[in-house]
């Protein structure tokens, strides 16, 4: 058994495997997540990874050692560990890395309804009892039984966005050789969508490009084809499908923060007045237009533990974070990359102008993307930087999650990352000059420059 403080993250658990991650600890893994759920039942699913299912048959024999019953769903996306969790109502397990590279692999745990279980909702207590020993269980063994759950997902996504009168639209998908690859044929079925697809051979090594689309590079691919097909929009997948990447007709990025925006608005019209959860490094464009639209935002840190929560409380209908993770109320406040896709096609595919055109009033401003410098004392560089700027006029300064600074024109958020020495800078401002004068001085002092 490797580590345990460091494959046990803030999310999930994760490593490289053997050395890091092996069957005996995830089999120890099933055994105390249904000791510390009580779960009677759980669903499990994993990605395309060649060490993902075997992983998922040692939390079978973990969980089944305890008297629970297991349904492996087999091959799945994250979100449709999710829906099989909320459809089933049982706590499941998903068997994935994301898109971290092929050595690595995890488990992303939840309870029954998807609610997240994470370092401060069980997963702790999960660690420890791993760590101390899983009591015996004086009872029958329980069950393995397979069930598929892709054609339900598909059905219920379907359900849950009306494409009933969209136009014909040619779609560029780029699954990056991970789960879309599995989910978007049978999801796409039956819709006036001209599929192209990039990558959709399943293959864990990754031989094209890795499947994390928030690198620019991870997309260059998916741009060129949407180019040369003349399509009309280009989507990208991370390695377990739950978050969702877009392309313009012109072969351009969309920032996650104008997704959320647009997703936002159609949201709102089914619930006029409702919340809208966004985390504090999105675009301020998008409180302002949830705002106009008659909304209600709610800012919260960055991680999906921290959106399902807070909108779980405050009863929001939809959250976005600018890492592409959308969330749903109606999707049991779980994320799902495919649903915001399925959004975005329903919103395109009913007018008439290309996506530039209806998202332009989504990205007023302009915004650095995320930049991360690596620093050996994450403390004392956010110290430098804060003082740096506090105490300017008009200057204002909050540590929700981690440093964030702004004025009326301009603003900044440094984040220290929860697994490497790194400082994240996300900057933003009412014109290119600005933003890029704001960026290189935050860079500058972070960097010792």
């Amino acid at each position: 058994m490797g580590d345990l403080a460091k494959i046990f993250k803030a999310y999930d658990i994760r490593g490289v495997v053997p050395d890091e991650l092996d069957a005996e600890t995830v089999e120890r893994v099933g055994a105390a997540f249904v000791r510390v759920t009580g779960a009677r039942k759980v669903v499990t699913a994993h990605d395309m990874r060649t060490s993902s299912e075997p992983l998922a048959a040692a939390f079978a024999r973990g969980a089944t050692s305890q008297g629970a019953d297991v349904v492996e769903a087999g091959l799945g996306s994250t979100d449709l560990l999710y829906y099989a969790s909320g459809a089933l109502d049982v706590p499941g397990a998903m068997f994935t890395a994301s898109h971290n590279p092929a050595r690595y692999n995890g488990v992303k745990l939840c309870r029954s309804g998807a609610r997240p279980v994470g370092r401060d909702t069980g997963l702790t207590e999960i660690r420890e009892m791993v760590e101390n020993g899983v009591p015996a269980y004086d009872g029958e063994p329980g069950s393995v039984t397979r069930q598929d759950m892709l054609p339900g997902y598909a059905e219920h996504l379907k359900k849950l966005v009306d494409l009933s009168g969209i136009r014909p639209l040619k779609v560029v998908v780029d699954a990056g050789n991970g789960m879309g690859g599995h989910t978007v044929p049978t999801v796409f079925e039956g819709l006036p969508i001209d599929l192209v697809p990039l990558y959709f051979e399943l293959d864990g090594t990754f031989p094209n490009h890795e499947a994390n689309p928030i690198e620019p590079e991870n997309l260059r691919d998916l741009q060129a084809k949407v180019r040369e097909t003349g399509a009309d929009i280009g989507l990208a997948f991370d390695g377990d499908a739950d978050r969702c990447f877009v392309v313009d007709e012109r072969g351009e990025i969309v920032s996650p923060s104008a997704i959320t925006a647009l997703v936002a608005v159609r949201e709102l019209a089914k619930h006029p007045g409702a919340s809208i959860v966004h985390n504090l490094i999105t675009s301020k464009a998008v409180p302002e237009i949830i705002s106009a639209h008659g909304g209600t935002p709610v800012r919260t840190r960055v991680g999906h533990s921290f959106i399902k929560q807070t909108m779980a409380e405050s009863g929001a209908v939809f959250g976005g974070e600018h890492s592409a993770h959308f969330y749903f109320k109606d999707f049991w406040f779980a994320d799902s990359g495919m649903l915001a896709a399925l959004h975005v096609l329903a919103a395109l595919g009913t007018q008439s102008g290309p996506l530039s055109r209806l998202l332009a009033e989504y990205s007023p401003y302009a915004a650095s993307g995320e930049i991360n410098s690596e620093v050996a004392d994450q403390d004392a560089a956010t110290a430098r930087v804060r003082a740096a700027f506090e105490g300017r006029p008009g200057v204002t300064v909050d540590e929700l999650d981690g440093l964030t600074v702004g004025t009326d024109t301009w603003w900044f958020n440094l984040r220290p990352s929860n697994t490497e020495p790194l400082l994240r800078l996300n900057a933003e401002a009412d014109d290119e000059t600005t933003m890029a004068e704001v960026r290189d001085e935050v860079l500058a002092i972070v960097r010792e420059k």
